[in-house]
């Protein structure tokens, strides 16, 4: 079991990368906002249930993939209501499990991010569309992504489209075999 851990700030580009990623690799796609809405439609975000729960129902659904050798991708945000911890826990239970857990890394500036975060696409799915909101969240939400893990690759989604982002994972996923 392989699980593809794509990690990057707000409007990185996270879910167009991995559902071409998916697509292409033939693997499940498992992203944030499929629990984090979930939940979110009972508890409000950053509540303790809410927080309580999110987690569980992302570590449930790691565990049981691993026991069954379903690799899949997942997108993940670093931000200060996940516990900092949380990666370094989701690759021992993956491992322990007979897995293995690739860290990919987005990257983008932020003039870009703030031009993306206003696209009509992101209220289809429910994601933060105000820059101001980002703006006063930027640096927690930077010290979250000092703390992630070692990717296996960091990509600069400013600088590159989807599909050679993707391309570039697959590669990597290839010579990780």
């Amino acid at each position: 079991m392989r699980l593809l851990f794509i990690y990057g700030p707000v409007a990185s580009g996270k879910l167009t990368i991995a559902r071409l990623v998916a697509q292409r690799a033939g693997l499940s796609l498992f992203h944030n906002h499929l629990i984090v809405d979930a939940v979110a439609a009972v508890f409000p975000f950053g509540s303790q249930e809410f927080v309580r729960l999110r987690e569980h129902f992302w570590i449930e659904t790691f565990s049981a993939a691993a026991k069954v050798g379903q690799s899949l991708v997942f997108t993940f945000a670093p931000e200060p209501t996940v516990a900092a911890d949380f990666p370094a826990r989701v690759s021992h239970l993956v491992e322990a499990l007979g897995g293995e857990v690739i860290f990919v890394a987005l990257d983008l500036a932020s003039d870009e991010q703030e031009r993306r975060l206003v696209d009509p696409s992101r209220m289809a799915l429910g994601k933060l569309r105000s820059p101001q909101i980002l703006r006063d969240l930027r640096n927690s939400m930077a010290a979250c992504m000092q703390e992630m893990p070692q990717p296996a690759i960091r990509i600069d989604t400013g600088a590159t489209t989807p599909e050679q982002a993707a391309d570039a994972i697959l590669q990597m996923m290839k010579r990780l075999k």
